[in-house]
């Protein structure tokens, strides 16, 4: 089974996205519904998807699992936002959020807090404990600003099942390549962190981007982190700024190509399965 690990849906409508903001992002500053998804989903045969928060609400959360249980199993999971920072009052939201859809996992952006140690914080390590003890998964937004405090948690907390986002966000642009890389195999030596090949076009240049440009950032997230934990995951539709879905899909392939038949299943789909314990 395939399965598209990371993707976002948003209502403007109903919820605004505080991040849409300025000329490089009008392109996606509207509406994406899951009708608009699905074909594209359908001619990569991609069968089940698991949908990312995009803002830090709660509200937010309670319309995926509510689009999730809607959706006939298409998507199959949801990975949506709670306050970390409230451990005392986190168990009891993470039982009202999973009693109503499949919640799978948590994210915040911690790209966008000012302090890059916010992960270091003690309630926020008490946040992820209580994550951990609900058996779900802690998908890390990050920079390579902010790797060596996720790095730290990995490490102090091997409890609890982290998911890196977009593979941490090489300096892809840049040509950049330390301590990124670093910074990845040293995660990537926790058995309790996985990796996302997502969120790449959009670290690259949007409009002169090569396969070549990306291709060695995958393909060094494979070799630290193996075949057995990395998720194929689309960031559509972040993406749509820099290519379009089919692209995202290709260079998927064009990385896994040198793995054997059932590595490449088992990055484009069965990963994700384990990663979050979709059913």
């Amino acid at each position: 089974m395939r399965i598209d690990a990371h993707h976002h849906l948003w209502d403007l409508g109903r919820r605004p996205q505080p991040w849409l903001k300025g000329d490089a992002l009008e392109p996606i500053n509207r509406t994406f519904a899951l009708p608009e998804l699905a074909p594209l989903l359908d001619a990569h045969d991609i069968a089940a998807t698991v949908v990312v928060q995009s803002s830090s609400s709660l509200d937010e959360t309670r319309e995926l699992l509510a689009i999730a249980r809607g959706s006939h199993g298409r998507i199959a999971g949801v990975v949506g936002w709670a306050d970390l920072a409230d451990p005392d009052g986190l168990p009891a939201v993470l039982t009202e959020l999973a009693a109503a859809g499949p919640l799978v996992g948590i994210r915040h952006q911690i790209q966008d807090e000012a302090d890059p140690q916010w992960l270091d914080r003690p309630d926020i390590r008490a946040g992820l404990r209580a994550l951990g003890a609900a058996g779900l998964a802690y998908d890390l937004l990050v920079t390579p600003r902010e790797l060596p405090a996720a790095l730290a948690a990995v490490e102090e907390l091997p409890e609890v099942r982290f998911v890196l986002d977009h593979a941490g966000k090489p300096p892809i642009a840049a040509g950049e390549w330390e301590p990124w890389a670093e910074q990845i195999a040293g995660i990537a030596d926790h058995p309790n962190a996985m990796c996302k090949l997502s969120g790449l076009i959009t670290e690259a240049d949007w409009e002169s981007w090569r396969p070549q440009d990306v291709l060695p950032y995958a393909r060094h997230v494979l070799a630290a982190f193996g075949s057995d934990r990395v998720l194929f995951g689309s960031d559509w539709p972040v993406c749509t700024l820099a290519g379009r879905y089919s692209d995202v899909f290709a260079l998927a392939e064009q990385a896994t190509a040198s793995l054997a038949p059932e590595e490449r299943e088992a990055v484009l789909g069965g990963n994700a399965i384990r990663a979050y314990g979709l059913a």
